[in-house]
């Protein structure tokens, strides 16, 4: 390689943060040639591998790198630029990129977008940014975009894309056959043909599968299924992926308040959200959010004290009752040993239940009908596991202290904490949840607050009265 294929001869400008062992299940051996590649700087064997790559591989490779590694390989993507990277990208990096465009360049990704990718890319830029790309695009894609921009963010309107194939009703197959060859602004993917009255109200749906094995002369009408799941525009995303989940579907058509057909949710764009619900309510258990993976060390941190604070001011209710027993301790030292241990099991204990209610309710299996089932099947548990584990303690807190009414007290306040982490484990979300806030946000605080100040006043409490 000559020293002019070099950004810097005598410095690498990349420093590759890949995990190569990684790359079996995603890429092939041409992937840990371009890590190579970047580490080196070697730009013209970068720009050469990048040719073929996709567009995911190239938004993977991004989103690994550092910010000035990022805006390095970035300066020598394939121009014009392949417009699916930024489908692909994460939120964070995405808004790191766009800066880095100018508005023509912007104007053009856009262009290429389907619409709700292009709407979703939209949404990172400023009003006035907004503006200025709209008025570089053609008038009738400017409309759909700005009726786009208008729907709530979670809502289907904004998940869908306007981009689908709306056949009469009272055509045949041969007929639709016909104009599918000769319309030139099909969606570059479809799964269904929608069927509509003169009204534009969809009526039936065809599988493109079942039309391309009935002959020409077949009516749509005779072929097609009523039973449509018709989302309404408004429907919130996570309602929508449920949707899909229960009764498996491909595609499903978006309508307006008055019944007419203006859009259509497909599959992978569901796929998306339903990883994104479950990634963030398992994240939002830890006190933590998704975008920090891509965040400075700096906005990772003071989106941390929230949480931190949080947990720090609900911690000293459980410290003020160890704090009225501390006669008792200083007496006992077996029961500074042994407090610990209780907190560490509540704790457990609660997670559980509060992981498993938590995931019930983002996929709709926990509903009104069942909640009771559930919470009497999540005592029970804890009722067999506090039986246990009570037991077990006796045995540890005799067999270690040599006394065996610490060890009573011991057993006793172990079945007590299991128990109440188990109800309030599993109540605590279902309530949030009537009350319209987020179990994942704030369970885990209010969970863990309470059985240490149950494991704590009931250990304590007991070793005041008996010792």
């Amino acid at each position: 390689m000559n020293n002019q294929d070099l950004v810097n001869p005598d410095q690498k400008i990349i420093s590759t943060h890949f995990d190569q062992e990684g790359y079996e299940g995603f890429a092939s051996e041409n992937l840990k040639s371009l890590v190579t590649a970047l580490e080196a700087g070697q730009v013209s064997v970068v720009k050469g591998m990048l040719d073929h790559f996709r567009a995911q591989d190239i938004a993977s490779i991004l989103e690994q790198l550092t910010r000035e590694e990022r805006k390095w390989l970035f300066d020598i993507l394939p121009k014009p630029l392949d417009a699916e990277i930024f489908a692909y990208l994460a939120v964070p990096v995405r808004e790191e990129i766009l800066p880095l465009l100018d508005s023509e360049t912007l104007a053009d990704v856009i262009r290429r977008l389907e619409s709700d990718d292009a709407i979703d890319l939209l949404e990172d830029l400023t009003d006035g940014q907004k503006q200025e790309i709209l008025q570089r695009v053609a008038p009738q894609a400017r409309k759909i975009l700005e009726e786009g921009l208008n729907y709530p963010e979670q809502s289907a309107g904004r998940l869908m894309q306007r981009e689908l194939v709306a056949i009469p009703v009272n055509w045949t197959v041969g007929e639709t056959i016909d104009y599918l060859r000769a319309k030139e602004d099909l969606p570059k993917d479809f799964y269904d043909f929608f069927l509509v009255d003169e009204s534009n109200k969809p009526v039936g749906v065809v599988p493109l599968s079942r039309a391309m094995r009935n002959k020409r002369v077949v009516r749509l009408a005779d072929i097609m299924d009523q039973d449509l799941d018709l989302i309404p525009v408004d429907m919130n995303r996570e309602e929508v992926a449920y949707l899909f989940r229960k009764y498996a579907l491909v595609s499903a058509p978006v309508v307006s308040d008055d019944g007419r057909l203006i859009g259509v949710i497909t599959v992978d764009d569901v796929v998306n959200i339903i990883d994104a619900a479950a990634a963030e309510d398992l994240l939002k258990l830890g006190g933590v959010r998704a975008s920090e993976f891509y965040r400075s060390i700096k906005q990772t941190t003071f989106s941390r004290w929230v949480w931190l604070a949080i947990n720090l001011f609900t911690s000293i209710f459980a410290s003020l009752i160890i704090d009225n027993f501390a006669e008792t301790i200083q007496r006992q030292v077996a029961l500074a040993v042994l407090m610990p241990l209780i907190a560490s099991m509540g704790m457990n204990a609660g997670t559980q239940t509060i992981t498993v209610a938590v995931r019930a309710l983002a996929v709709h299996d926990l509903k009104l009908t069942n909640q009771w089932r559930f919470f009497i099947k999540e005592l029970i548990v804890s009722l067999i596991n506090g039986c246990v584990f009570a037991l077990v303690a006796v045995l540890i807190a005799w067999g270690w202290f040599g006394d065996w009414i610490i060890g009573l007290v011991f057993g006793v306040a172990m079945f007590s904490t299991l128990l109440i982490a188990a109800v309030v484990g599993s109540l605590v979300p279902i309530f949030l949840e009537r009350w319209k806030i987020d179990p994942a946000d704030s369970s885990v605080v209010l969970v863990t607050t309470v059985t240490d100040m149950v494991a704590f006043a009931s250990f304590l409490g007991l070793a005041y009265l008996i010792l």
